[in-house]
């Protein structure tokens, strides 16, 4: 009877996180599909070619993030977890899983507000990646409170110290992140000690966000956040100092 109960309370709450999910994944396409793609002509000078265009990695994404929120939407209907939502009998939420999503929230927030736009992406996302692995795998709510800390941290810095976007080129956010991502990787290893998914975290929080911006960035050639950061600069100009001529020549 206990387990009926929590499928449908995880059903109810799948219906309202699909409903949430279209919701972003609309906007952020509506407002991708403001990016020219096949091209501009002005002046007489045609623009670059549909596969250069900056929309169609986020065309790509959010696009699959509305097919799958369709799915979860769908699945949750045929459950029933629309019925039981519109009934109004409630999310079975507790203080506690109140509380971890709200930590989820605000290490997102810091996440998008704070390091993207200013942080170098290699960095910020590797430290993203630490803290969500490492926050909520378990359930422990302290180790959840350590990552919002950690990730929250450099982002208020960032917001408070480089506003504006002419100071984003410096790298004392860059810095700030990359100690506590270095910080909360020690943190993870000691308390996960004996873990076999904590000794994953520092190989895929490293090989995952560098994967990604070398791909977009020399693959599809698209404009990566904060290009000027301080490991991206390092990447782009062995790519076409050392690299690249290794083949041209």
């Amino acid at each position: 009877m206990a387990e009926s109960n929590d499928i449908a309370t995880l059903r109810t709450r799948d219906f309202w996180a699909a409903l949430v999910l279209i919701g972003l994944s609309l906007f952020f396409l509506a407002e991708t599909l403001t990016i020219p793609i096949l091209g501009e002509n002005r002046a007489g000078v045609s623009g670059a070619a549909w596969y250069n265009s900056a929309a169609i990695v986020p065309l790509g994404i959010f696009s699959g993030l509305l097919v799958l929120a369709l799915v979860l939407l769908m699945t949750s209907i045929r459950a029933g977890g629309a019925a039981r939502a519109m009934s109004a009998i409630g999310l079975g939420w507790n203080a506690q899983e109140a509380w971890r999503a709200a930590a989820v929230v605000i290490i997102i927030a810091s996440y998008i507000a704070g390091l993207v736009p200013r942080v170098d992406f290699i960095v910020c996302t590797g430290l993203l990646i630490t803290a969500l692995i490492f926050g909520f795998h378990g359930g422990f709510r302290a180790r959840a409170l350590i990552a919002m800390a950690f990730v929250a941290a450099p982002a208020a810095f960032a917001l408070v110290f480089f506003p504006a976007q002419a100071d984003w080129r410096s790298h004392t956010d860059d810095w700030v992140t990359l100690t506590c991502w270095v910080a909360l990787t020690g943190v993870v290893l000691w308390m996960g000690r004996g873990s076999r998914v904590t000794r994953f975290i520092p190989f895929v929080s490293v090989l995952a966000p560098v994967i990604l911006v070398t791909a977009m960035a020399f693959g599809f050639r698209q404009n990566v956040p904060a290009r000027t950061g301080l490991l991206f600069t390092k990447i782009e100009y062995h790519y076409y100092v050392t690299l690249r001529p290794l083949w041209r020549d």
